[in-house]
């Protein structure tokens, strides 16, 4: 049996990028595909911070909803969106290679660093960092699709901008006006694509299995497992990051405050073999160093 698969994607242009480049290496392996582009809630609602529309999966869910009424067969997703509990039905069919998993500060020239500053993004796990790291500084919210972020840093009298490195890379608009944030954790899964089918579709499961990488698909498993012990969502400011080097799982994770005044870390490292349960033995150290009550008070702020 072999059919067309109608992969459904985001159609922003970082989107349709990674769409196509599921696409090329479907066809690369002998299969038809048809892409799909559909517009998200998140996308259609710039005027509100993620955190206060209370959607999980809230760039997903539209994708989500095309699956299961059979209007696509597959959906190409940027990992880090993609809530930690996949709706029913609906399974991991492919880790891609993962790119950088850094963030980046576009900026205006970084003398402000050391003086008071504006820094824009829409993230509380960068805002919460960035405050952690320059206290003085004022973050502003930033919405929209890399090109929209950009031209608002462009229009505004902000200092610069946090974007992730693998979205400007991939769609080759990284200015030079750029420094790399090593100090700051990254979003889980961050850098990383999913491709997600349904659970009984065999055909375009078999097809994905071929494309699927085996070493950034630990990682991201391992802080995903972090991100859903600590119930992170995409509401807490949360980062993880797993590396493999020498056949070694080494893991480092933290939660903070909102405003950047707290911060609990985590960091471990244990052969592949036992790196299993990592995300979750790790979270739970974090829980029980004061995280519990940490989360409890950002569940409390948000949810205000």
């Amino acid at each position: 049996m072999s059919k067309v698969i109608r992969i459904g994607t985001r159609d922003s242009e970082l989107a349709l990028w990674q769409a196509k480049t599921v696409q090329r290496a479907l066809e690369h392996t002998g299969h038809s595909t048809k892409l799909v582009p559909v517009k998200s809630t998140g996308d259609l609602n710039l005027d509100q911070p993620l955190y206060e529309m209370g959607i999980t999966g809230i760039f997903t869910k539209t994708l989500d909803v095309a699956m299961i009424k059979g209007e696509v067969d597959i959906a190409v997703h940027s990992m880090k969106d993609v809530p930690t509990a996949l709706p029913k039905g609906i399974v991991e069919a492919a880790v891609m290679k993962r790119a950088s998993n850094k963030d980046i500060l576009i900026h205006k020239g970084i003398d402000f660093l050391n003086a008071e500053g504006i820094i824009a993004t829409g993230s509380l796990r960068r805002k919460a960092q960035w405050l952690n790291k320059y206290p003085d500084h004022r973050v502003v919210d930033l919405r929209g699709n890399v090109n929209t972020r950009l031209k608002k840093l462009e229009e505004n009298n902000w200092n610069g901008a946090i974007f992730a490195a693998a979205g400007l890379e991939r769609i080759e608009i990284k200015p030079e006006n750029y420094i790399d944030l090593n100090w700051m954790i990254p979003a889980p899964a961050q850098g990383a694509m999913l491709v997600v089918a349904m659970e009984d579709d065999d055909y375009c499961r078999n097809a994905l299995s071929a494309l699927n990488h085996k070493e950034s698909e630990i990682c991201v498993h391992i802080e995903r497992e972090f991100l859903k012990t600590l119930e992170g969502g995409c509401t807490a400011p949360i980062g993880a990051l797993a590396r493999i080097l020498k056949g070694q799982v080494h893991f480092e994770g933290a939660l903070f405050s909102l405003d950047g005044k707290k911060k609990i870390d985590v960091q471990k490292a244990v052969p592949i073999e036992e790196s299993e349960n990592l995300g979750k033995l790790c979270a739970q150290t974090i829980l029980e160093n004061g995280g519990r009550e940490l989360m409890q008070e950002i569940k409390t702020v948000l949810n205000n």
